[in-house]
């Protein structure tokens, strides 16, 4: 797994899956646009909702979720990175959000 910038992931968004991992009530409070809203505790058993032939960002609150996530989906077959400062980082900067 590696980590990637939200400079990088707002670049990959159009190619790549971007998985948030975060809980319902966290969503609420706005995703990355066309993000895919798997829970982590909810990730083993819903693997089959994500193309195992395009790139994932997982994404979370700060960051260790994601990174939780991104190994797991590598350990699973995917191709999979973590978004460093997860969606706090990415909402400071002023990135699109649903």
């Amino acid at each position: 797994m590696s980590e990637i910038t939200i400079t990088e992931a707002e670049k990959r968004r159009s190619t790549d899956q971007i998985l948030d991992v975060r809980e319902d009530f966290e969503v609420a409070q706005g995703t990355i646009p066309g993000a895919v809203h798997i829970p982590l505790g909810d990730l083993g058993a819903r693997l089959s909702e994500l193309d195992r032939t395009v790139p994932v960002i997982a994404i979370c609150r700060s960051g260790n979720r994601s990174a939780t996530a991104a190994d797991a989906l590598n350990q699973a077959g995917f191709t999979a990175d973590t978004m460093a400062g997860g969606m706090t980082a990415w909402q400071e900067a002023g990135l699109p959000t649903t």
